[in-house]
């Protein structure tokens, strides 16, 4: 890392900063700071789910298994462009046919009050560890390019992450969203020619890799793995909280369809771009063991990248983490608030409730920094994020997810389902290997996960099948969302598309700079500045003219 790099590091996280926090809004009310006022552009929307599902660990997480096992790290990330698919298809519709503001409302409609606390009390425990899980990565990075001791890098990030997500609401986390998406494939397509040319080129790294380095299996990634751990993905992505605000957020059924469909293309494409160079860096350095392996991009990215590159790659690591932990702090406290706070006090003003969701927020983010710094103890971040994914993802979403198209399901279906799959789950992770002398697999963990709770499920459908179908929720039809939409979050998305313009206008003109400095690569980094300042003045165009694109 040199000084110019340490500089673009600042000037970058400082611009993000700026462009979150210009997404304040004075006026701001429960549907708008959570909601977007139900005006989300799809291609929005979409780019925000995606970046809220990809951040530093899948450089991480993937990138050690890429290092170790090659293809089949490419292979695992495909199944969610079949799980975006469908949820495009068939799940994100659904959501947005509800007409609810969370998960949780839909919940409290479908199941009543006792049914809802208890998911409530439970998504805010689960997000706890899942932003623990998202932040850990960005100190590990952080660590591994400067030096900086991982706990500083959690808890200055940590700060950061809840900044503007306190201030501008959704939209901010929308906003950053976009801008780190574009950030990030463009370092990323620096790295890449880069990569190759360190290695002696695309004939050379396919003949110098270990045997069976693109099988797309590998290890404990079994083809039955890949199936059950793509199956939790549509429920996951489909069910988890923070994620079906991206579907009830656009205007239309038709636009909730469009944000699964693009997540799904960008998951069929990306994955062979973002495993490259970690599968390169083995041909660099075989000799990488135990939690070692989670460096490996990072390691590559320093062996090839030139001066300023290299900050402009962390940084989008950095933001795609904290643009993952905003989402879900912000979902967090919509729930917190509109879910606990709001039907505990049911007659506190609007002032109050944003006081209300503005401080859960907060303190959302300072347990995430608490829980982040306790993953080294718990075994790493690949143990602790596909751990927790195999324990709770189908159990926790799942029932919801399959509430969305079943009115056959009751309380005591759904919340049998969770408990009995949860206990199931943890028994044989924590306890079976001391009682029974049984240790399961990673393939057999989570088929075990995903499973078991689909079984009970089908099974209640066959008990209930002579029982007349429950009432189904009132949903507003399109037509009248639609007419309904709020001029308020129509210049909230204008100022929105303008923001994000006029940031990828100074980041373009920075990467443009950058590559004038550059000792090698020049015409990689010119070529990929002029896309980038060409689509921000497209941004700024559509939205003076008060378009979107269809």
């Amino acid at each position: 890392m040199t000084t110019l790099d340490y500089w673009v590091i600042a000037v970058f996280s400082v611009g993000i900063l700026v462009a979150g926090l210009s997404m304040s809004d004075r006026k701001a009310d429960m549907k708008s700071y959570f909601g977007a006022s139900g005006a989300l552009p799809w291609w929005m929307s979409g780019l925000s789910l995606y970046m809220g599902f990809f951040s530093a660990g899948t450089f991480v997480v993937w990138g050690a298994i890429a290092y170790e096992q090659g293809w089949a790290a490419v292979a695992i990330q495909w199944t969610m462009a079949i799980a975006g698919f469908l949820i495009g298809r068939f799940i994100a519709p659904r959501w947005r046919q509800t007409g609810v503001l969370t998960a949780a409302a839909f919940i409290q409609q479908r199941f009543g009050g006792g049914v809802h606390k208890f998911y409530t009390y439970v998504f805010l425990l689960m997000s706890f560890a899942y932003n623990g899980a998202f932040l850990y990565p960005v100190a590990k990075l952080v660590n591994v390019s400067t030096g900086l001791p991982s706990e500083y890098a959690i808890m200055l990030f940590g700060l950061m992450a809840v900044l503007y997500t306190t201030s501008g609401g959704l939209w901010a986390v929308i906003v950053t969203n976009v801008l780190q998406f574009v950030v990030l494939t463009a370092a990323v397509l620096i790295v890449v020619p880069l990569a190759f040319d360190k290695v002696g080129g695309i004939g050379r790294f396919v003949e110098a890799s270990p045997e069976g380095f693109f099988n797309l299996t590998g290890g404990e990634y079994t083809l039955w793995f890949m199936v059950a751990f793509g199956f939790y993905n549509m429920v996951f992505i489909g069910g988890n909280w923070a994620y079906v605000q991206r579907y009830t957020s656009v205007p239309t059924k038709r636009e909730a369809k469009k944000v699964g469909y693009l997540f799904g293309w960008l998951y069929l494409v990306s994955p062979v771009i973002w495993m490259l160079p970690p599968m390169l860096y083995r041909l660099v350095n075989a000799d990488l063991a135990g939690l070692e392996n989670e460096g490996a991009y990072l390691l590559m990215c320093k062996e090839v990248l030139p001066a300023g590159i290299m900050g402009l790659m962390i940084t989008g690591m950095i933001f795609a983490t904290t643009d993952s932990v905003n989402a879900s702090l912000n979902v967090s406290s919509a729930v917190f608030t509109n879910d606990v706070y709001k039907r505990l006090y049911p007659k506190a003003s609007n002032g109050t409730l944003m006081w209300v969701a503005r401080g859960s927020t907060l303190a959302f983010g300072v347990v995430t920094v608490l829980v982040a710094l306790m993953v080294p103890a718990m075994g790493g971040i690949v143990e602790v994020v596909l751990s927790i994914g195999a324990l709770t993802g189908v159990p926790l979403y799942g029932p919801a997810v399959w509430a969305l198209f079943s009115k056959r399901q009751t309380s005591f279906s759904i919340l049998f389902t969770t408990l009995a799959s949860l206990a199931v789950n943890v028994f044989f992770k924590f306890l079976g290997p001391a009682v029974l002398d049984v240790s399961l697999t990673r393939m057999q963990e989570t088929v075990l996960g995903v499973v078991l709770p689909i079984v009970l499920l089908a099974v209640f459908e066959v008990i209930y099948r002579k029982k007349p179908y429950r009432v189904s929720v009132t949903a507003k039809t399109d037509a009248s969302v639609e007419q309904e939409v709020a001029s308020h979050g129509e210049r909230q998305g204008i100022l929105a598309i303008r923001t994000v313009a006029y940031a990828l206008l100074g980041v373009g003109a920075m990467i443009f700079i950058l590559g004038i400095l550059a000792p090698y690569g020049k015409a990689s980094v010119l070529g990929i500045s002029v896309l980038i300042v060409l689509l921000g003045g497209l941004l700024r165009w559509m939205s003076s003219k008060r378009i979107r694109p269809s």
